[in-house]
């Protein structure tokens, strides 16, 4: 059976987690997200808490000029801990899952890293603003201002975060999935169906993997 992998990014409050976790259980592959730091750190033996903390944030430091993307550091490296070769170490755990199993990964710049693969799906997942205020009260408890100010921040960051890694590109071009969806439109388990429709037509998928 064919291996292959889905990437969703997603605005903040979409459902885009949501949409990958139902899809993953449709499917019968896993849907990471958190799942794959934890797995760099297992790798690397660097804390998790580190990985966390760099997760899809831009934390420019004078120690990361020196450190070339797609290249990993070896312990005794000064720049071992540094956000770039943790970005690196897990954009490597997500290249060599690729050649092996399927799976579903929400985030990470995974449609970038994984790019020169053939075997990978990529969505992204938005809605209306007003659509992802009530998403987040009502899965948050916090108020629409609080709501507002989380999407805001949590959009910004995500931005530079994927700008930065992906050497300019924007995270909202549409050029860089197969299909975005409006999740306020189509309905978050109808875009399950119009995923899962479309990796079986791309992949030619007769059941699932």
């Amino acid at each position: 059976m064919q291996k292959y992998v889905i990437t969703i990014a997603r605005g903040f409050g979409s459902g885009g987690k949501e949409i990958g976790v139902k899809l993953g259980q449709r499917l019968g592959i896993p849907c990471y997200e958190q799942e794959i730091l934890k797995m760099a750190s297992e790798s690397s033996g660097i804390s998790e808490a580190l990985f966390n903390l760099a997760d899809e944030k831009v934390n420019k430091s004078p120690i990361l000029r020196g450190v070339p993307f797609n290249y990993v550091a070896e312990p005794s490296d000064k720049r071992f801990t540094s956000d770039i070769n943790l970005f690196n170490i897990q954009s490597e755990i997500i290249r060599e899952m690729a050649k092996n199993t399927s799976f579903i990964v929400v985030g990470k710049c995974a449609d970038f890293v994984l790019k020169d693969y053939c075997n990978v799906a990529s969505f992204y997942i938005e809605a209306p603003r007003e659509d992802c205020v009530a998403s987040i009260t009502k899965k948050l408890g916090v108020t629409e201002e609080e709501a507002h100010r989380l999407i805001s921040k949590t959009d910004k960051y995500r931005a530079d975060y994927y700008k930065y890694y992906t050497k300019g590109n924007y995270w909202t071009n549409p050029v860089n999935y197969d299909m975005t969806l409006n999740s306020a439109r189509v309905g978050r388990d109808r875009c399950v169906d119009v995923i899962e429709n479309y990796v079986k037509v791309k992949f030619g998928l007769q059941q699932p993997a």
